[in-house]
C-alpha cells in the first residue's frame, strides 16, 4: 500500500479553509481512489466544491494534498497544520529542500 507524507485538512463544518488540518502519513489503495488517514477511510470523489475526499462512515468532507513547502497549504485561510510526531522530522527535511519519500523523481 502506497504512503504519502500529506497535508489533510477537515472541511465538514467549517468555514473556507478553517478546520482542523495535519501533515501526517496517508496509506492509499492500489488505485489512489482509497486514503487512511486517523483510523478513518477516505474515498476520492468528484465534484464537491472544495473537497477531494469524503469518509466513507461519517460523509465528512476532507482536502488531501501533497504539503507545500512554503506552507500555503490552505486556499484561503492560515496554514496552521498540526504535524503529527511520526512526520515530523521527514517533514522538516522536506522544507529544507529534501524530496518526500515516493516523490524523489518527481
Amino acid at each position: 500500500m502506497p504512503r504519502r507524507l500529506m497535508f489533510v485538512q477537515l472541511k465538514t463544518g467549517y468555514n473556507t479553509d478553517r478546520g482542523p488540518s495535519w501533515i501526517g502519513w496517508v496509506d492509499f489503495s492500489k488505485t489512489w481512489s482509497t486514503a487512511y488517514f486517523h483510523g478513518r477511510t477516505l474515498r476520492r470523489a468528484a465534484g464537491m466544491s472544495d473537497a477531494n475526499f469524503y469518509d466513507v462512515q461519517t460523509d465528512e468532507k476532507f482536502w488531501v494534498s501533497g504539503p507545500k513547502r512554503d506552507r500555503t497549504d490552505t486556499r484561503y485561510g492560515p496554514s496552521n497544520a498540526e504535524v503529527e510526531p511520526d512526520a515530523v522530522e521527514t517533514y522538516h527535511a522536506f522544507l529544507e529542500g529534501v524530496a518526500l519519500p515516493g516523490r524523489e523523481n518527481g
